[in-house]
């Protein structure tokens, strides 16, 4: 047999070798009940009936048109939010568009967008979203399945850490035509990464294919969302014009929103002038994030008059961790006793009732104000999760619940101060003439590093109380990109910010809190954590079938993170306190989870 001949049955047997495959696995689809829906819940069902016509916070009669004026604090240096170098616009949201949405009313489930309905079978390995045909960029070109793959190519190649956390149990996509796209996924059996796929915008190939997607621009790049980035003034300010005619003004998801002519954001550095530019009437509407400016800086002629309103509005969203974040990579924070004697040492309740006018309740959790956090003695479903870890945990994460040390609020309290010298000592630091020292005759120093002014004032208390048992302690006020900057690079010994949360809980854990993310420049685990147990928690939260065992394995990770005293918490808010000029219309009610501005608003006519 001549080799031409050999080749040639070769390519035969290859060819019906793929044909055999193809086939086998069509008829293995076709065996799978394929669901098709217009919406995605990640447990149960989604809130609103298939022929709804606009999201129950939004007024479809609202009128179009104004321009507002609103604000930011910081600054910006990129229009690519793909990447880690640079620091994007937080509003940038508002120009992008994706396969589906979320409503403000629920945590987790999503509504079509860009894909008008989706298909997937009952194991979950896949789904396909089908896309609708009008929907168009900001040049008018088709948005196209091809598109949706690109931007997933960018996330995990040259994507931020923390972003590619989100899509890593998303295998890969593929463009079965130019109007659906399929997702594979590494998992099966889980709504997690479905969810995940539905919130996925697009990025223009062609735009991209002469530019470099790894590095920072001030070009706004080619989008589809509602508004349209007219101009730029790069660090100071950047405007969002209303496209007219957008292809997606008449979906339920968009009815009634998306009002306004144009947003613009302006950026400061500085929030005292940033609040008398507020008041001034050169901002419309202000988000108060200090209790003394709440409590003291409010008695205006303009509020007396109702030409300003001034509103208390609950706050049911869950929050993530807000408190001072420890770096476990420094020699002196990798004993507990150190971690532990460093929570003794703030004292919430004098700060409080001095700085903080009784207003703000303590963090007890790294999930507050949720279901997801533990805030009660481990019920039986959480013991039975830890129960096989025990040998391996604190034995307090099995047998009570995690409360904050106390004060007497005097601001005087010596208890916590004596055991905070307690923990010290066990950890080899010991108080000498005034000074925190180790065996090496070392004192003990450490620098907090904030963005916030007012961080930086409500610190204060807490530097004098390190101070008092013989640390070297200082806090140092940096910009916003220094501050990103630094953390980016595990440069910091503690730095104050609170977390994201995205309920329900998922991969973005891994980047939180996992092993693999502890070293990684950009990553989400800035303190450094590193646990088998949390690794394998985390994973089992991720693959949770049901939302009540969900919630019981997140709050069991909770009580081992809380027992490793990798940060101190500090205090949140249960009321979302806003102000602003009497010049909007809004609906009847809120949504749960936001305010609902400038989504929802409209300019009074």
């Amino acid at each position: 047999m001549n080799k031409q001949t050999m080749l040639l049955k070769l390519l035969i047997l290859l060819a019906l070798g793929l044909q055999s495959f193809i086939i086998a696995q069509a008829q293995d689809t076709a065996q799978q009940n394929v669901i098709k829906a217009t919406a995605l819940a990640e447990f149960g069902e989604p809130a609103l009936p298939g022929n709804f016509t606009h999201l129950p916070y939004a007024n479809p009669d609202a009128p179009k048109g104004g321009k507002i004026v609103l604000s930011d604090f910081g600054t910006f240096d990129t229009l690519n939010p793909y990447v880690l170098k640079g620091q994007w616009p937080s509003s940038i949201g508002l120009s992008s568009c994706g396969l589906m949405t979320g409503s403000s009313d629920e945590l987790a489930s999503v509504y079509g967008e860009v894909a008008e309905s989706v298909e997937y079978p009952e194991d979950k390995s896949w789904i396909i979203f089908n896309l609708r045909e009008n929907a168009k960029y900001h040049d008018g070109t088709p948005v196209v399945a091809d598109d949706f793959v690109f931007a997933l190519e960018i996330i995990k190649e040259h994507g931020r850490p923390f972003l590619q956390a989100f899509y890593e149990d998303i295998e890969r996509a593929e463009a079965i035509d130019e109007l659906r796209v399929k997702y594979y996924f590494k998992t099966k059996d889980n709504m997690k990464p479905l969810m995940l796929a539905a919130g996925a915008g697009p990025s223009s190939r062609k735009y991209w294919q002469d530019k470099d997607i790894t590095q920072s621009t001030l070009e706004p790049p080619l989008s589809c969302g509602p508004y349209k980035i007219t101009k730029v003034d790069p660090g100071r300010s950047v405007t969002y014009t209303r496209i007219a005619h957008w292809w997606g003004e008449k979906l339920p998801v968009a009815v009634g929103l998306n009002n306004f002519d144009e947003i613009r954001y302006d950026y400061y550095l500085d929030l005292t002038v940033q609040f008398e530019a507020f008041k001034a009437k050169s901002i419309d509407f202000w988000t108060e994030s200090s209790a003394k400016r709440w409590a003291t800086e409010y008695a205006i002629p303009e509020i007396e008059s109702g030409e300003m309103i001034k509103a208390e509005l609950p706050n049911e969203t869950p929050r993530g961790l807000g408190g001072y974040f420890i770096n476990l990579r420094k020699e002196k924070f990798k004993d507990v006793n150190v971690r532990k004697a460093l929570l003794y040492l703030y004292d919430f309740e004098a700060i409080q009732r001095t700085l903080l006018y009784g207003y703000y309740k303590r963090i007890e959790s790294f999930f507050p104000n949720s279901d997801f956090g533990a805030d009660a003695e481990p019920t039986e479903q959480e013991l039975a999760i830890l129960e096989p870890y025990a040998d391996q945990l604190n034995p307090l994460v099995l047998s009570e619940n995690f409360n904050a040390p106390v004060t007497d609020g005097s601001g005087r309290d010596r208890r916590n101060k004596r055991e905070a010298i307690r923990l010290f000592k066990q950890a080899g630091w010991n108080l000498k003439s005034g000074k925190l020292l180790n065996d090496a005759g070392q004192q003990f120093e450490m620098e907090i590093m904030t963005a916030w002014p007012e961080t930086q004032r409500l610190s204060l208390p807490y530097i004098e109380n390190l101070k008092s048992v013989g640390i070297k302690a200082s806090i140092r006020l940096v910009d916003t990109s220094q501050w990103r900057v630094r953390i980016d690079d595990l440069d910091f010994d503690m730095y104050s910010a609170r977390q994201n949360f995205f309920p329900p809980p998922g991969p973005e854990l891994r980047s939180y809190f996992g092993c693999a993310a502890a070293e990684v420049r950009g990553s989400a685990n800035s303190m450094g954590i590193c646990d088998p147990v949390i690794d394998e928690l985390i994973e089992k939260i991720i693959s949770a079938r049901d939302l009540d065992t969900l919630k019981a394995t997140n709050r069991a990770l909770d009580r081992i993170l809380l027992q490793g005293y990798y940060a101190i918490p500090m205090y949140y808010n249960d009321q979302t306190w806003i102000a602003y000029w009497d010049k909007f219309g809004k609906p009847d009610r809120k949504p749960k989870y936001s305010v609902g501005f400038p989504e929802s608003w409209w300019m009074k006519q």
